[in-house]
């Protein structure tokens, strides 16, 4: 070999050592970023299957269908659709909610030991975007879950492109069987070392990871709170103020009063309390109406809620019910003279914030009056 070829190898030798170093010092730099991703992941499976096992026992106040229900109104790209078909088929809900923690608890212990890092990282990405299309509305005071969902998928863009570094079990793996260096598969699941890609097509990499974070978060973003191109909004379904969609009401033979409810907005952090009940004619007048104690000694046989979990029932002050509930409910006749309700064309419900929600009446056959 000729002086000028074996400098130039050495030199070669020493920029890829040069390279090495300043990547394993850049992994071991995000250490707490992958600690702590991966202790988020395993604290939201363990509370489930160790400190807290009522979020995994259907008959608990606690079991995670309510959760899910009450992320029904607002999740996007058809997962409403989805949540409300798991939560008519028990044990697909049950299934996946354990498959769900299962891989969460997974998941996160991987990130904290640095195993298989980076197809870790990727699979919390696949759970933020998971969350933030089901629970990313929430949020009382803000958009809490919005933001849990958005710095978790950041993170686990960042960990899926830098690896682990050398405190990890990738490393150690590596360290025991060093040629796992040369396994293209290794080195994309592990992350003990650089992606085997050139400057070029990492940078390619990372911008195209880049604008899907970008996109994705600042996207719903909008979406839930405008404040990027537009003003700023309550969301297209407000995490704050309850809500109540009235549908199919009508007087039936008896006297009654028979309609479809779904609360489909606001705070699950409390329940809606319908305190008020009333028939009004076509001039908005009171032709027959149910007060709060009328309302809280209704029998809960006049429930036929869509769900098994968050329903509406009687409460202490009237009608209640949890985020998500939807149910036909059936008042009962007015204490009026008999007759009286045929000039009714509207039902009106208020809750206990004094808000007020109605629907056209319709007669059995399901023709609006």
């Amino acid at each position: 070999m000729s002086s000028i070829a074996y400098h130039a190898a050495g030199h070669e030798r020493a920029v890829s050592g040069e390279d090495q170093r300043t990547w394993r010092i850049s992994a071991i730099s995000l250490m707490s970023v992958r600690i702590i991703q991966g202790f988020i992941y395993w604290g939201g499976g363990s509370r489930r299957f160790i400190y807290a096992p009522g979020k995994l026992d259907p008959h608990a106040a606690h079991w995670m269908a309510n959760k899910f229900q009450t992320a029904m109104p607002g999740a996007l790209l058809g997962m409403d659709h989805v949540i409300s078909f798991m939560l008519h088929h028990f044990y697909l809900l049950y299934g996946g909610v354990i498959l769900f923690s299962a891989a969460e608890l997974i998941v996160g212990l991987m990130l904290m030991a640095g195993l298989f890092s980076r197809a870790a990282a990727l699979a919390s990405m696949g759970f933020s975007v998971l969350l933030m299309l089901m629970f990313g509305w929430q949020g009382a005071t803000c958009i809490d879950e919005w933001t849990m969902a958005a710095c978790n998928l950041a993170m686990g863009a960042t960990l899926m492109l830098g690896g682990s570094g050398a405190w990890s079990l990738d490393n150690v793996l590596l360290r025991n069987n060093p040629q796992r260096a040369d396994s293209g598969w290794f080195k994309w699941a592990s992350g003990s070392r650089a992606l085997p890609l050139s400057d070029t097509g990492f940078r390619n990499l990372a911008l195209a990871v880049l604008t899907f974070v970008v996109v994705f978060n600042v996207g719903t973003y909008s979406y839930y709170r405008g404040s990027v191109v537009t003003p700023f909004h309550s969301g297209p379904v407000s995490p704050t103020a309850h809500h109540l969609t009235l549908a199919r009401a009508a007087v039936l033979a008896d006297g009654s009063v028979r309609f479809h409810v779904a609360l489909d907005a606001g705070t699950a952090e409390a329940p809606v309390h319908v305190v008020a009940a009333a028939l009004l004619d076509a001039n908005r007048a009171p032709v027959a109406q149910w007060n709060a104690e009328t309302l809280s000694k209704m029998p809960k046989t006049a429930f036929n809620n869509d769900y098994a979990y968050n329903k509406f029932g009687p409460g202490p002050f009237g009608l209640r019910a949890a985020m998500g509930a939807a149910s036909t409910v059936t008042l009962p006749a007015p204490a009026v003279q008999t007759g009286a309700t045929v000039s009714a064309r509207i039902l009106q419900l208020t809750d206990v914030d004094g808000r007020v929600f109605s629907t056209s009446l319709q007669d059995v056959s399901g023709a609006v009056h």
